[in-house]
């Protein structure tokens, strides 16, 4: 079918709830999505001039047909939605694959083993696992091993013992210094199997076992090794309450968070039980629709998943909170609370799982944490659909009449991008108008966009303006009569020039409570501030150097341009010799002598000032 055909057909479609399945030229299904009102949401998708994501429109353009199964309510299409996606695999609905391999916790062999984590089994020692959390595995062994202060370092034992003095560990108490050589082969071997079964059966009964043999050791009056065993309780017992402090009454969570940078989205999964964090989950999409990616996770998740927890923190809010609260109680089998906490502990755990998500995204993208968040705080403040992955700056630069220039900066994924740096001369406007020279930059910019300029062939994500008002509303101006749609923001300072706020049409936005957005922006505006210094400057040296020149006999306009072009820097044309002179300005070697010899009292002599130097030295 074409796609009005398509239309035609979905316009027969009733108002009820349903499920709709989209198919390709083979009859396959393609995709499965659900609808409060099946006519209203599948006609959606074949409307002229729709604004679709790049997703929806591949997956329309693909569409020969579909058909639909109506529910009685919109509940029972989301069990059917899940379930035919579940039966079907649609190639345009997302698949939730987590990141994870099998993991193991080695333990070596030899005298004097070592705890650690890794991939795969070892064909020497013995391996705890298979584990299917990486987090998990590297957060026991780490656990493990400074609960019981075993060394982590690089040693071999007892080859190095005494041969040098303790690492940093010893002396933070994290390691109890087997490399000074003062434990025996059989204790430390005693003291690993300790560390084993702690992994294998957890702290309470640790901390039971511990504690026998600490009463058992003080009895027999040997109170080093008491003290040693109640330093590992206390251990376990720290690291117990650091794990529960958050926790409170709930003992089994979900907690769910989502961050986005451009077109890759990360959802992150930690799981509490019995007041113990067991798992952390990690998902990854190639979409540029946050909202559209975190109803259909969550969704596709606890369809998938048997086991639910009672308590489920999220970082937003669902479209639908009441239908998705049901739907999750329904397939757990039990009371679930669906929560979006906005302060105490509970909110605590939420950034934890959040701060995982920037940090595995940040990965991902090669980009550190803070950078991710800066973006995804812009984004947000502003009001954009996803992080500005490409962001413009512009800046204008008055002083006098020969230096009035605009300054284009760009940063790209959070870092400058100093390869799409532009320079603008201020040609159209009479006098120091900085909002009509800001208007003047862009709409050259625009309009040489428009043109199919490859210099100026992307258009940013998002536009920021050294200014207030008065600058954007004059670009603005610019952008609706050239059709340009990019969101638009001015950057103001405070009385001690200091980044304030970002300012649009509406107002001003604070920036003080977002510290990376806050960070980002001050660091565009000292950048496109710089940049547009640096070269009214670079202007204002080059009219005092052609003003000089055209001070010389034989040099007027053209020749004194010629010069600067050819020989570029005061220094350089010093340098320069009677014929070298000749050639670039086009005039005798006569003239040139003479205009040589007019240099050196307009600017000293250069062999002068280096013996001057060196006179100095």
């Amino acid at each position: 079918m074409t796609i009005d055909q398509l239309r035609q057909k979905a316009l027969s479609l009733t108002l009820q709830p349903g499920v709709y399945l989209m198919k390709d030229s083979r009859g396959e299904i393609i995709y499965v999505g659900k609808a409060k009102a099946l006519k209203n949401r599948v006609v959606s998708y074949f409307r002229e001039n729709s604004s679709h994501t790049e997703k929806v429109r591949r997956m329309v353009s693909c569409v020969s047909d579909f058909d639909y199964i109506v529910t009685g309510s919109e509940f029972e299409a989301l069990v059917l939605e899940c379930s035919l996606i579940k039966l079907h695999s649609p190639k345009y609905n997302i698949l939730l694959k987590d990141d994870k391999g099998y993991h193991y916790i080695h333990i070596s062999d030899g005298p004097y083993p070592r705890i650690t984590a890794g991939l795969q089994k070892n064909d020497k020692g013995t391996d705890l696992g298979p584990y299917v959390s990486s987090f998990i595995v590297k957060q026991t062994v780490d656990e493990a091993n400074r609960v019981f202060c075993l060394p982590t370092c690089s040693k071999r034992f007892p080859q190095e013992f005494g041969k040098s003095r303790p690492c940093l560990n010893f002396h933070i108490h994290r390691c109890f210094g087997l490399c000074q050589g003062k434990m025996g082969q059989e204790e430390y071997q005693n003291l690993i199997q300790e560390a084993v079964e702690y992994i294998k059966n957890g702290s309470v009964s640790s901390v039971d076992e511990m504690t026998k043999q600490m009463e058992q050791a003080a009895e027999a009056l040997d109170f080093e090794k008491a003290a040693r065993l109640r330093d590992r309780i206390r251990a376990v017992q720290k690291i117990t309450t650091t794990q529960q402090v958050l926790l409170d009454e709930d003992k089994n969570l979900d907690i769910i968070a989502f961050a986005q940078n451009h077109l890759i989205i990360c959802a992150v999964v930690i799981q509490y039980r019995e007041g113990r964090l067991v798992d952390k989950l990690t998902y990854f999409f190639e979409e540029n629709s946050l909202a559209e990616v975190r109803e259909e996770f969550l969704s596709r998740y606890y369809a998938s998943t048997q086991d639910i927890a009672r308590v489920i923190l999220l970082d937003e809010a669902v479209e639908d909170p009441e239908l998705f609260a049901e739907f999750v109680r329904h397939q757990a089998g039990h009371a679930v609370t669906v929560a979006v906490p906005q302060k105490g502990d509970r909110k605590k755990l939420v950034e934890m799982a959040h701060n995982n998500a920037l940090e595995q995204l940040s990965d991902r993208v090669q980009r550190s944490g803070k950078e991710v968040a800066a973006l995804e705080q812009l984004g947000n403040l502003l009001g954009l659909p996803s992080p500005p992955l490409y962001i413009e700056a512009y800046d204008i630069s008055n002083w006098g009449e020969t230096g009035r220039v605009g300054g284009m900066i760009v940063f790209e994924n959070g870092r400058p991008l100093k390869s799409d740096y532009k320079r603008f001369a201020i040609k159209e406007v009479a006098g120091q108008d900085d909002f009509a020279s800001m208007a003047e930059v862009l709409r050259r910019r625009m309009q040489r966009y428009l043109d199919g300029d490859p210099a100026f062939s992307r258009l940013p994500d998002l536009i920021l303006l050294d200014g207030g008002k008065g600058q954007v509303s004059a670009v603005r101006e610019v952008f609706q009569e050239l059709g340009i749609q990019v969101p638009l923001f001015g950057m103001v300072k405070d009385s001690r020039h200091r980044t304030r706020a970002i300012v649009g049409t509406e107002g001003e936005l604070a920036l003080s409570t977002l510290k990376a957005a806050f960070t980002l922006v001050t660091a565009i505006q000292d950048e496109v501030h710089r940049f547009a210094i640096a070269y009214q400057r670079t202007l204002h040296k080059k009219a005092n150097t052609d003003s000089d020149l055209k001070k010389l006999p034989g040099i007027g306009d053209a020749r004194a341009k010629a010069i600067l072009r050819q020989l570029r820097t005061k220094k350089r044309i010093l340098e320069a010799t009677p014929a070298e002179l000749a050639q670039v300005a086009g005039i005798s070697e006569e003239k040139a002598e003479t205009v040589w010899k007019g240099l050196r009292e307009l600017w000293g002599d250069p062999s002068e000032s280096v013996l001057e130097n060196n006179s100095k030295n």
